[in-house]
């Protein structure tokens, strides 16, 4: 019996040293990129710390968790997990277009909204145009004008939040995306229908105007309906709106990744064309159909959100602590020039709240909405931390 030849092992391509650098050939606008930092999680403060009671509000998390419906939803979907995943996500299109009321063609899924806020960059905006955003306005907005090579077009907010006439005026001829945030993250703020309506009717028919309402949820709840500005009714008087929303926050399914965009079919089919193939696994699929169908379950979560905010504002009035206005999960509470250093002694104590410096937010932390007894952890560290300030 012949014998298997023997392997041979060639020295070619063997590195010698990790010396060579790719500066010189990575495309330039990535080198500047900051990269995204999520909020701090539980697990990193238990390492440095060792603490067993640790309290986290700095990622705008749903305190409930996700559904029952929905757990038990993926605990049966757990037989396939060996197969790949619906790449069409067909059963959650059909949920989300009845839900939604508008047609499976005018749907994108994304990998968190995150991902499709980034597709809609890559697919219109590119080295000489312009991609249009506010002042505090989410993270990734710049990020996905950095990453495609475009220029980004801050404009100054107003009251902490959009100024959308300012915003309607900062349009050239070479803008191609205005992001819109509604609510807005990190301050909270909403910017109403009439308002909406008067800077749409200045956007030039072309340039592409997301309005990214992750909190939408709670926004609703918490507004007067005749001033609730609801994105899904403008995009097929103006195709050039895009809607985006996730089920990261109200909907409890953050570690999964799910969001999804809404426009006419014609932008959709381009995003379509760019997301990756199986960019949302199966049983993130299955969550979302579930999360959908419990109604209940998010109107909980929304009326103890509004409790919780109420349970907040009264301690932050007791301690003479300006917050900006939110309709959202959270609140940016305003500590000065102490910010930092509070973050740091409510860190020590358990508790973990979002720093937004990197926002130009330097006097503010950052504090997501909990159950009443987070909250009240939160509440009792923040207390103890500026005693310890005064003393």
């Amino acid at each position: 019996m012949s014998q298997p030849a023997p392997l041979v092992h060639s020295t070619a391509s063997t590195p010698t040293a990790l010396t060579s650098s790719f500066k010189e050939v990575v495309l330039p606008q990535i080198l500047g990129i900051h990269p995204y930092v999520p909020g701090k999680p539980i697990s990193e403060l238990q390492r440095e710390l060792g603490l067993t009671r640790i309290t986290k509000l700095a990622s705008n998390e749903n305190p409930l968790g996700a559904s029952p419906k929905v757990l038990e939803a993926i605990h049966q979907a757990l037989v396939d997990i060996a197969r790949y995943p619906d790449g069409s996500a067909y059963e959650l299109k059909t949920e989300l277009a009845h839900f939604l009321k508008c047609q499976t063609n005018q749907l994108v899924i994304g990998n968190g909204s995150n991902e499709l806020l980034e597709l809609v960059a890559r697919a219109f905006a590119g080295p000489g145009d312009e991609i249009v955003y506010s002042q505090y306005a989410f993270a990734v907005y710049p990020i996905s004008a950095q990453v495609v090579g475009a220029t980004g077009v801050e404009v100054t907010a107003k009251n902490w939040g959009h100024d959308l006439d300012a915003m309607a005026n900062a349009i050239t001829a070479k803008t191609k995306v205005v992001y819109l945030a509604n609510p807005n993250n990190p301050t909270g703020t909403l910017f109403n229908r009439q308002a909406w309506e008067a800077f749409i009717s200045r956007v030039p028919a072309h340039v592409i105007v997301v309005l990214d309402e992750a909190y939408v949820e709670y926004a609703q709840a918490a507004v007067n309906a005749q001033d609730y500005l609801n994105g899904m009714a403008y995009i097929n008087a103006h195709p050039n709106v895009l809607v985006s929303r996730t089920f990261s926050k109200a909907y409890g399914l953050a570690s999964l990744r799910v969001g999804y965009m809404a426009g006419t079919p014609e932008i959709i089919g381009y995003l379509n064309q760019l997301r990756a193939p199986f960019n949302i696994n199966q049983l993130a699929q299955v969550a979302a159909v579930a999360a959908l169908k419990d109604a209940e379950f998010v109107q909980k979560g929304v009326a103890l959100n509004q409790q919780g905010m109420q349970q907040i504002i009264t301690a932050l009035n007791e301690l003479n602590i300006e917050s900006i206005a939110s309709v959202a999960n959270f609140l940016c509470i305003n500590l000065g020039e102490k910010a930092a250093k509070i973050n740091q002694m409510l860190l020590q104590k358990g508790v973990i709240v979002r720093p937004v410096a990197n926002y130009g937010l330097t006097q503010f932390l950052r504090v997501s909405i909990g159950t009443h007894a987070e909250n009240a952890h939160f509440i009792e560290a923040l207390r103890a931390s500026l005693q310890e300030q005064q003393a």
